[in-house]
Parts: C-alpha cells; sequence; structure tokens
C-alpha cells in the first residue's frame, strides 16, 4: 500500500475515537484528561495503522488477486478474478487531499467488499482495476501459479491502460447521462424527509431552550441532535453530487460523489435485476428513479452507502427508458404487460390492489408493488436461480399464491396474490424460460 496509508487510516481512527468518547465524557473528566485519552488513544491506533501497513500487500498470480496480511497471524486471501462482479474505484475526502484511492472489489457470493485495498496512488487504483477486469474476462493462458507481474501493483511492459488518470474526471467510455444537480437537490426537497426537517429541528431547539442552561456540554449535544436530523438528505446529495454514467464495451462505468468520490464499474452481463422507483412527491414531476442488484454486494452491505447499485438517482421517463435500453436491450418501461392481481386479492391488498401487477416479455419478468412509493422490479430470465410458489392461510382461503423469482443476488421479485392456477402456470413459464435464456448464454 502508499506510504500515506497509516496516516489516513490514523485520521479515520481519531474521529471514531472522539465519537466514541462523546461529550458526556468530556464533561466528567475535564478538557485536560480528554485531550490525554484522545492523544493516547490516537497514537495507539496509528501504531497499529503502521504495523497493519508493512505487513499488508497484494500480488496479482495467474488469475487470482492474493491479499497478503497479518504481524503475527499471517494470512493470504486468495479471490480468483472470474469471481470478480464490480470493481470500484473510492474516494473519501482525505484520500482526494493526499492524491490517494481506495480499490473495493464485489465478488460472486461475497456478504460485503472483498478485500478493500486502502490506500493506493490515483494512477496505480485505476491501473489495477482495468488490469483485474480485463483478466476477469478473458481466457486462462497464463501457467496455474506464474505471477503475471513483475512487481506487486505495477503492470507488465508495454501493456496499455485507458484512463487511467481519469479518476477525477468523467467516466471512461461513451457518455449516456449526468444528473443536473440543481434536480438532485430538488428531488431531496420532495421527500418525507425534508418535509418532517423543521419540526424535527424545532423539537431539538425547544428542547434545549426548556433545560434553561447555555453550558458547553448543553450547546455541543444540541449541535450534535441537529446534525443528526440535517445529515440524512444532505449525504444524500453529497454521494450522489455530479452523477456521470457512460458505457465502454460491455461495462458501464458510474461516477458519483463530492466529498467522497467513487468510479465504479460494473459488467452488464453481471447485471441481475433492475428496480425503478416513484416516489410519491416525485410523481408530479414525472420523475424516477433506479437502482441495479448485482450478484455479490446489492443485499450484502448493512450500510446504504456502501451498496454501489445506483444506476439514476432521478430523471425522468425517456432518460429512465433510454438507461434501460442499454443495460436490457429491448425492453422499455411502457412495454411491460403489467396485469393486476384478481378481485378477490382485495382482501388481502384493498389499498394497492389496482397497483399490484406482475408479466412477462420476451426479455425479462417485471413486478410492480407501492401504493404511495410505486416500485418496479425487473429480471432478466437468465439470471433467474429458482422459482418458488409460496401460501399463507388467508391466501389458501382465498385461493391465492405468491410467485417468488429469486436472483444471485438475493433480492429478485415477488408476484404477490396471484390466482393459484396462474401462479403455477407463471412457475412453470418462469422456469422454462429461465432455462432457456441460461442455455443461450
Amino acid at each position: 500500500m502508499h506510504p500515506l496509508s497509516p496516516a489516513l487510516h490514523g485520521a479515520k481512527s481519531l474521529v471514531v475515537v472522539i465519537a466514541g468518547l462523546s461529550w458526556s465524557t468530556l464533561s466528567r473528566v475535564g478538557f485536560g484528561w480528554f485531550v490525554a485519552m484522545v492523544i493516547v488513544l490516537a497514537l495507539g491506533a496509528s501504531v497499529l495503522a503502521v504495523v497493519s501497513w508493512y505487513n499488508t500487500g497484494y500480488q496479482v498470480v495467474g488469475r487470482e488477486l492474493r491479499i497478503h496480511e497479518g504481524l503475527l497471524w499471517r494470512r493470504t486471501r486468495a479471490i480468483p478474478l472470474e469471481r470478480l462482479q464490480a470493481v470500484e474505484v473510492v474516494r473519501p475526502l482525505l484520500a482526494q487531499l493526499t492524491g490517494l484511492a481506495e480499490l473495493r472489489l464485489e465478488v460472486v457470493g461475497g456478504g460485503k467488499t472483498e478485500a478493500p485495498l486502502a490506500y493506493l496512488s490515483v494512477a496505480e487504483a485505476s491501473a489495477l482495476r482495468q488490469r483485474l477486469l480485463t483478466l476477469a474476462g478473458r481466457p486462462a493462458t497464463a501457467a496455474p501459479g506464474r505471477p503475471t507481474d513483475a512487481a506487486p501493483g505495477t503492470q507488465p511492459p508495454g501493456t496499455h491502460v485507458p484512463g487511467a488518470g481519469g479518476e477525477t474526471g468523467a467516466p471512461v467510455g461513451r457518455p449516456l447521462h449526468a444528473v443536473s444537480n440543481r434536480d438532485l437537490l430538488i428531488s431531496q426537497l420532495l421527500t418525507p424527509q425534508a418535509f418532517l426537517l423543521p419540526f424535527g429541528v424545532a423539537f431539538v431547539a425547544t428542547q434545549f431552550l426548556s433545560e434553561g442552561t447555555w453550558s458547553f456540554i448543553a450547546v455541543a449535544s444540541t449541535l450534535t441532535a441537529m446534525a443528526g436530523i440535517l445529515l440524512q438528505p444532505i449525504r444524500r446529495v453529497l454521494d450522489d453530487w455530479r452523477f456521470q454514467l457512460a458505457r465502454d464495451d460491455d461495462r458501464l462505468r458510474i461516477r458519483n460523489g463530492l466529498l467522497e468520490t467513487r468510479v465504479q464499474t460494473v459488467p452488464l452481463h453481471r447485471v441481475q435485476t433492475v428496480g425503478v422507483t416513484w416516489p410519491l412527491l416525485w410523481r408530479m414531476k414525472g420523475w424516477l428513479r433506479m437502482r441495479l442488484e448485482v450478484a455479490g454486494y446489492a443485499a450484502g452491505e448493512a450500510d446504504q452507502r456502501n451498496r454501489p447499485d445506483r444506476l439514476l438517482p432521478v430523471g425522468d421517463r425517456p432518460t429512465g427508458d433510454a438507461i434501460l435500453a442499454v443495460v436490457l436491450p429491448g425492453v422499455t418501461l411502457e412495454s411491460l404487460p403489467l396485469q393486476p392481481p384478481p378481485a378477490r386479492a382485495r382482501w388481502v391488498n384493498p389499498l394497492s390492489r389496482q397497483v399490484l401487477g406482475a408479466g412477462l416479455t420476451d426479455e425479462v419478468f417485471a413486478v410492480r408493488s407501492g401504493l404511495l412509493t410505486r416500485q418496479l422490479t425487473i429480471v432478466p430470465y437468465a439470471r433467474l436461480q429458482s422459482v418458488r410458489v409460496v401460501q399463507g392461510p388467508v391466501q389458501r382461503l382465498l385461493g391465492l399464491a405468491t410467485v417468488h423469482a429469486d436472483t444471485a443476488g438475493g433480492a429478485g421479485a415477488a408476484a404477490v396474490d396471484r390466482d393459484l392456477a396462474d401462479a403455477w402456470a407463471l412457475a412453470a413459464e418462469l422456469t422454462a424460460r429461465g432455462r432457456a435464456a441460461r442455455r443461450h448464454h
């Protein structure tokens, strides 16, 4: 890793230490002891960061990426590159200030991000990303166990790396769409959180004023509480700032973020599902949001920010159709034949029965749901892993069933409250089309 890596890890540890000690600790021990505790814990974290950096490295061997780490207990992780799903170049604020980047790998079956390489220079991270994607997409030609690099993290002589220095600009490839920052700001104002924000701030301020004290701890605690209320909508804007989407051969390249920039590369043939969402307040402007599900990370990360699944943070229907045509050729939002469940399903879904829908096209299985926030899930047949027909006790009384189409990403799609005979027919058709699509691929 880069020699500045311990400094960045130490700075992150310092923030965690201060947040862990909290304002109440400061009020109990006093300012001097508080500073001393922070210094001691920060020095300890820095020493551990230096030791970890000195004993961590990577090497590309054949079609494997090997990560070496550990001092007392040495560990080597070997990641087969044919299991590679997506590669991200992430640059937090401190990394941007120091000219560094973090490389994150998403692999098949991974519960979370595999082998985050933090930190590398921007050029080295870009070159390594391109090299790993190239190795993952070509047949194995090197002899097993034979290193393909002269030294860890370097390129073989004569290798050309497209866009190696372009991580701070637009993504490499043919531009598809760039989200307007103005639309992004307005979209976050048209959310329930934004409408409730003044009430939350007023509540925190009222609580503070009712205490009748203006001590440092009271002021700091109040400001911290207000920051927590403001954080979520602001973070969404910062995460999707200057969102750009491009296509490079058979891959999507996505760049987004202000304080923390992300450059993501997703092979199109790895896409499991496409999700389209119409929030209630967005519908008056005709806006929608689109997300990808890629096996390995879509459902594995608990923190939404660590799920690199954005396809379109905000846009209108023509833009959505244009992007959908790139990801799933031949599919448009208007052409999906979505049929509602039978009339007796109103006993289970009295308000949303007319919203529910499911249908098949030549390319995909589509499901619609949601009353206030309208949602559409599109699953290509080749990505189907299993098909299930499930009946609850009320559904058995009404002759209804739910058909689940599972994907490797874990979420899939579910056609809710279908007629029992239609549900079995739909499951059989999905199974047959999935088998035929996999043979074709």
